[in-house]
C-alpha cells in the first residue's frame, strides 16, 4: 500500500515538473518572439505612460467591417491594454424620398449596430459612437481623437482595412524608439504610417520607386490607410484646422494632386487639409517599405467615398515574420533617409558651425562646382521664405544660407536648407557681427569655397531671381562678374583667383579692419580688381537682366535671359513685392506652390 502511495506521489512530482518545464519554456519562446520593447515592457520607464487606442470609422459598410474588426481582434497585443473606439457615421439622407430606399438605409444601420454590441473585444475598453447625422470622412477622421496626454497614441483605421496580426507589435516598438528615445526623436515626425508608400504627391500621382534595402524611410506625405499620429502634431493640426476654418481659408496647394481631389470633393475629404499644414510646418511621417507590395495594412479599397466600386486590395498582407527581411530592425532616425512631396531626398539638421564643417555639408548639396551663398544678414524672415520658393520654383539646389538669426537658421535646417551660423565661424578671430566683422566673415568664408574647388555666386538676402536660376557659367572664361551697386557678384575657382583673395583680401582689405556703409563688399572686391591684371573681370548686365524693384514691372524680363530683381532699405518688401506679383507666399508664411524639378545626382 505504501509503495503504491510512494509510486503515484513520485509520478505526480514528475508530472509537475514536466508541465512546469513546459509553461516555462513556452514563456520564454513567446518572450524571445516579441521585439525588445515587448518582451520587456513591464521594465520600461514609459510603460506606466504609454496609451495605445485603435480609433475605427465606419459608414454603411458592414461585410468591410466584419473584416476588419476581426483582423484587429488576432493582432497580438499581449498583456497590453487597448481601448477600441467605433465611429459610426449616420447613414447619408437620399435625395429623393422613396420610403424603401430609406428603410433599407436603416436597417442596413440596425444590422451594423447588432453586430457591433455583440462584438466581443478583450484588449481593453470598446465603446461605440454612433452619429445622429451624417457628418462625412472629413469630420470623422478630424473630430474622432483629441489626445488626452502626449503619451496617448491613436491608430486611425478605415473600415475597408484589413491590419497584420504584427501590426501592433510594429507600431509600439516603433513609438518607443522614435518617440521615446531621446537620441531619435526629432518634433518634425507626426506619425507612421503602415500604408505602403505608392505615389509622389507632388508629382500627379507618379509611382514611387524604392530599392530593396529601405525598410523605413520618411516622407511628408499622410496615409490613410493605416495612419498611427503622435499627440503633439495632431493637437497642432486641429487648432490650424479650426482657425482656418473659421477664416475660410481653403487648403489649395498648387502642384499637388491631392489638391485636384479637392476641388473635386470638396469637404468630403479631410487629407488637403492634413497636407497642407504639414507643407506649412515641415513634418514628415515614417513610411514602411517591405518589398514585393507588401504591407502591414492593406485597403481592400471598397466602395464608398473614394472609390465609385469595389476596386480590391492595394498590397499583400504581411501575416507573419519573413525570412528575406528582419520586420522588427528598426535603424536610428539619423540614418533614415527624407524625403519632401516631390519625393526629393532632403538632409535636415545641416548647420555648419565651424568652417571645418563646410565639406560636408557641401557634399549634400551640390550637383556641380558651382554653388550659391546666400547672405541673410538685415534680411526679414518672410523676405527670406519667399526667396526660397523662387529658389524651389526655378529650381536652384546648390546653395547655403548664412546669417545670424539661429532660430531662423534652425528652422530652415530642420526643414533640410543647409545653414552656417555665422557667429560661430570665426571665434578666436572675432566677436559678434558688425559691419567689419561681417566682411572678414565672409572673406573667410568665400576662401574656404574657393580652397574646396568650388566655383561661388554670393547673393544678399534681399533679391529675388525671377526667372530661372542664377547662370553657371562653367564655359566661359571670367574669373569675376559683378556690378558695384548690386549684392551680387560670381567668382570663379582657380589658382589665380585663390591667390588674389588670399593676397589682396584676407591679408590686406579685412586686416585693415576697416569698412564702411557706403561701400558694399561687392564693391570693396571690385575696387581691389582695379589693378589686377591676372583675372578676367566682366560685369553682370551681360549675363543677368538687373532690375531695381521700384522700377520692375513685369515688361522687365527679357526673353532668354535671367531676371534677379534687388532692393535695398524698402520698408515694408512684403507690400511692394506683391504689388508686381512677386510674392509666392500663403496666409501661413508658406509657399503656395509645390515645385518638382527633374532630379539630378551629384557628380
Amino acid at each position: 500500500m505504501h509503495s503504491k502511495r510512494r509510486l503515484f506521489l513520485s509520478f505526480f512530482l514528475l508530472l509537475s515538473f514536466v508541465s512546469f518545464a513546459a509553461i516555462l519554456l513556452y514563456s520564454c519562446h513567446y518572450s524571445s518572439s516579441l521585439p525588445p520593447s515587448l518582451s520587456s515592457a513591464n521594465s520600461s520607464p514609459y510603460s506606466s505612460k504609454f496609451k495605445f487606442v485603435i480609433k475605427v470609422l465606419a459608414y454603411n459598410r458592414l461585410a468591410p467591417l466584419k473584416r476588419c474588426l476581426h483582423s484587429l481582434s488576432r493582432a497580438q497585443y499581449g498583456s497590453d491594454r487597448v481601448d477600441l473606439y467605433i465611429h459610426l457615421d449616420h447613414f447619408k439622407q437620399p435625395e429623393s424620398k422613396n420610403r424603401s430606399v430609406i428603410q433599407e438605409r436603416i436597417d442596413s444601420d440596425h444590422q451594423i449596430l447588432e453586430f457591433l454590441d455583440g462584438f466581443r473585444w478583450r484588449n481593453g475598453e470598446k465603446q461605440i459612437m454612433y452619429n445622429s447625422e451624417n457628418r462625412g470622412l472629413q469630420a470623422q477622421w478630424i473630430q474622432a481623437w483629441w489626445p488626452q496626454s502626449n503619451d496617448e497614441f491613436a491608430f486611425i483605421v478605415e473600415d475597408d482595412l484589413e491590419l497584420s496580426p504584427l501590426f501592433y507589435q510594429f507600431l509600439k516598438k516603433a513609438i518607443m524608439i522614435y518617440y521615446y528615445d531621446k537620441s531619435n526623436y526629432d518634433p518634425s515626425v507626426f506619425g507612421i504610417s503602415l500604408q505602403r508608400p505608392r505615389f509622389v504627391a507632388g508629382k500627379h500621382g507618379n509611382k514611387i520607386e524604392l530599392d530593396g534595402d529601405t525598410r523605413l524611410l520618411l516622407y511628408q506625405m499622410v496615409g490613410t490607410w493605416g495612419q498611427l499620429l503622435f499627440p503633439k502634431p495632431w493637437k497642432e493640426f486641429r487648432l490650424w484646422y479650426n482657425d482656418h476654418k473659421a477664416k475660410d481659408i481653403k487648403p489649395l496647394l498648387q502642384g499637388m494632386v491631392t489638391t485636384g481631389w479637392y476641388k473635386k470633393m470638396g469637404e468630403r475629404i479631410w487629407t488637403p487639409w492634413f497636407i497642407k499644414f504639414i507643407h506649412t510646418r515641415g513634418y514628415f511621417n515614417i513610411y514602411t517599405n517591405f518589398g514585393r507590395e507588401r504591407a502591414l495594412s492593406v485597403s481592400h479599397r471598397d466602395a464608398g467615398v473614394n472609390y465609385g466600386k469595389n476596386a480590391g486590395p492595394d498590397s499583400d498582407l504581411i501575416m507573419k515574420k519573413t525570412a528575406d527581411f528582419e520586420l522588427f530592425r528598426m535603424k536610428p532616425l539619423g540614418e533614415l533617409r527624407w524625403y519632401n512631396f516631390c519625393f526629393k531626398e532632403v538632409f535636415p539638421g545641416r548647420i555648419v558651425n565651424r568652417l571645418n564643417q563646410l565639406e560636408n555639408v557641401l557634399k549634400t548639396v551640390q550637383n556641380d562646382k558651382t554653388v550659391t551663398l546666400v547672405s541673410l544678414h538685415g534680411t526679414r524672415e518672410s523676405v527670406v521664405r519667399n526667396l526660397i520658393c523662387y529658389f524651389e520654383k526655378n529650381g536652384l539646389q546648390n546653395y547655403v544660407f548664412w546669417g545670424d538669426d539661429l532660430e531662423l537658421l534652425h528652422d530652415l535646417a530642420r526643414r533640410g536648407h543647409p545653414v552656417i551660423y555665422g557667429n560661430n565661424l570665426l571665434v578666436d578671430e572675432i566677436s559678434g557681427m558688425d559691419l567689419t566683422k561681417l566682411t572678414v566673415v565672409k572673406g573667410y568664408l568665400i576662401r574656404k569655397f574657393l580652397e574646396l574647388g568650388y566655383n561661388i555666386w554670393l547673393m544678399d538676402g534681399n533679391m529675388v531671381p525671377v526667372t530661372n536660376a542664377l547662370p553657371k557659367l562653367l564655359d566661359q572664361s571670367f574669373d569675376f562678374l559683378a556690378r558695384d551697386d548690386v549684392e551680387l557678384m560670381f567668382l570663379r575657382n582657380s589658382l589665380n583667383t585663390r591667390k588674389f583673395w588670399n593676397d589682396n583680401f584676407i591679408s590686406n582689405l579685412a586686416g585693415k579692419n576697416k569698412y564702411s556703409e557706403k561701400v558694399s563688399f561687392v564693391g570693396l572686391i571690385s575696387k581691389a580688381l582695379e589693378k589686377n591684371n591676372h583675372l578676367k573681370v566682366g560685369t553682370l548686365d551681360e549675363w543677368i537682366v538687373l532690375v531695381s524693384l521700384s522700377t520692375y514691372n513685369k515688361d522687365s524680363t527679357v526673353s532668354g535671359r535671367d531676371t534677379v530683381v534687388y532692393w535695398s532699405g524698402l520698408s515694408p518688401v512684403e507690400r511692394e513685392l506683391q504689388k508686381v506679383d512677386l510674392w509666392l507666399l500663403d496666409e501661413d508664411s508658406s509657399c503656395n506652390a509645390v515645385v518638382c524639378h527633374p532630379q539630378l545626382k551629384p557628380s
